[in-house]
């Protein structure tokens, strides 16, 4: 009997073709809790998106369930806690992704330092009206070049920002939990304590996960540090704290703030739709892009695969959940 399998987003044809060869497959475009709930006890295995909450309650309904695999770099939306007391393997993907992840995180910094977004809203309101009027712009539009750029985690999705970014002509500082060599001698990055990164740099990009030790990482006081400076945000909107960083951008302490990435999700109300000028937002979408989304999606159904056959794939999240449930014990294929 093949193991059974559910998917909770609209996944690509190709990799789900994929996974439709070794499992019996269902597919329900985010459904509500309640239906998942219902459900969820049938399965060995589930795949999700960002957008699917896995939570307690959900992994302790699901009775039968040996693999999580997310569809994403993140797993925070997922109760990794209960998954790895349960004995159930949870599971991320990377590589294409974090190129894409990374491109839009220079993609931002560009528009925030030249106003492009700001730009193309002028336009289409037709207010452009003279030369003289843009022209005006000119104290407050800096390049990137010639920067210095601080980015806290130097994760696979950091060092592709550092790459690019000593491209366009930048001196990288980083902070991460371990030093990280290889991006040393790549493009030159210099290790500081956060705090200095928050210092020494013009432009900060945050490109760490979600964690107890990373909430609210960008609080008030920290806030501080970064007067006259650039933040972009392509982590996780739970690394700032908001009501802080408005208040900073209001006050003018903060000079500018991109990002793709909200404390609350869907975000509809904010006080910094009215900062036009200051912000760049974006919803949620900086790994959206065709390679990635089918790189991912081949990812996440490999991954699930490589546990049913008992081996342990390299993006494998909670590793001390091998102590719980040995690989042998998940084995379906």
């Amino acid at each position: 009997m093949k193991p059974k399998v559910l998917v909770l987003f609209n996944m690509k044809s190709e990799p789900l073709e994929l996974l439709k060869q070794y499992c019996d497959v269902d597919v329900l475009v985010y459904p509500e809790k309640e239906k998942i709930l219902e459900i969820i006890g049938e399965y060995d295995g589930l795949i999700v998106s960002p957008l699917n909450r896995v939570d307690r309650e959900i992994i302790e309904k699901g009775e039968k369930l040996k693999v999580i695999s997310t569809h994403s770099a993140g797993y925070d939306h997922i109760d990794l806690k209960a998954a790895t007391e349960k004995g159930i393997y949870v599971t991320k993907v990377s590589g294409v992704l974090s190129e894409a992840v990374a491109e839009f995180a220079v993609g931002l910094t560009i528009a925030l330092l030249r106003k492009i977004a700001y730009s193309d809203k002028f336009m289409r309101r037709g207010l452009w009206d003279s030369h003289r009027t843009v022209w005006g712009w000119y104290k407050r539009v800096e390049t990137v070049y010639g920067k210095k750029v601080g980015i806290l985690g130097m994760g696979p999705i950091g060092k592709a920002i550092a790459r690019r970014m000593k491209a366009l002509g930048t001196e990288i500082y980083y902070w991460s939990r371990s030093r990280k060599e290889d991006i040393e001698k790549e493009v030159s990055a210099k290790w500081l304590p956060l705090e200095e990164v928050l210092k020494q740099s013009d432009i900060v990009i945050l490109a760490l996960p979600s964690t107890p030790e990373t909430y609210h990482l960008i609080n008030e006081e920290r806030l501080k540090l970064m007067e006259g400076k650039y933040l972009i945000n392509i982590g996780r909107g739970s690394l700032v704290d908001e009501k802080a960083l408005i208040k900073a951008l209001k006050e003018g302490k903060l000079k500018g703030f991109a990002t793709d990435v909200y404390e609350k999700e869907p975000l509809q109300e904010s006080e910094l739709f009215e900062m036009e000028w200051e912000t760049v937002l974006t919803p949620h979408h900086a790994g959206l892009a065709k390679e990635a989304m089918e790189d991912m999606g081949f990812q996440a159904v490999n991954n699930l695969l490589s546990i049913f056959k008992g081996e342990i794939p390299e993006n494998l999240v909670n590793k001390e959940v091998l102590k719980i449930r040995p690989i042998e014990e998940v084995k379906l294929l």
